[in-house]
């Protein structure tokens, strides 16, 4: 392959995994800016790799692990910032409210690992297998993460219905 047959390669990669990439972005933190920063992030990297990458079975499977990756990440350091003014008494922000209509606010609720087995297999609309693949994880673990997560979903709804 030339350069120009890899740069119309990544091109079409871009257009078929941007919106994407900021739809799963989107489920989990529930800002756009956000969601938009983490996939043009994906991408850049995408990019940089693109020689090896765009060989890859599943070029768009690897940008999925990539962007889940930053958004697990990124919840991580926000709570380890939580942590640290919460122990210095600073203010650590407001608390996420969560409502019975506001789906992807219940989302980011959850754990890291059940936040991205729900994004991927709703959002993403993977199959099982894929989900496990990008998680790293048995697909029987998939199966659980997100018995697990739907059960904190409905536990989530149900309290805001009764309070």
């Amino acid at each position: 392959m030339h350069v120009g047959e890899l740069d119309d390669c990544f091109e079409q990669f871009f257009v078929d995994q941007y919106p994407r990439l900021v739809a799963i972005g989107l489920a989990w933190t529930n800002d756009r800016d956000t969601a938009t920063d983490v996939a043009q992030e994906t991408l850049t990297r995408a990019l940089s790799e693109w020689g090896r990458v765009g060989r890859l079975e599943s070029p768009g499977g690897w940008a999925t692990r990539v962007m889940t990756n930053l958004l697990i990440d990124g919840h991580r350091r926000r709570q380890r910032e939580e942590l640290v003014a919460a122990n210095a008494n600073l203010p650590a922000g407001a608390p996420v409210a969560i409502t019975d209509d506001d789906w992807r606010t219940a989302v980011r609720s959850l754990p890291p690992r059940q936040r991205a087995a729900i994004v991927l297999y709703y959002v993403a609309d993977l199959s099982v297998d894929e989900v496990a693949d990008i998680m790293q994880a048995a697909p029987g673990t998939v199966k659980a993460t997100l018995s697990q997560a739907r059960a904190a979903l409905k536990a989530i709804v149900s309290n805001e219905v009764t309070t």
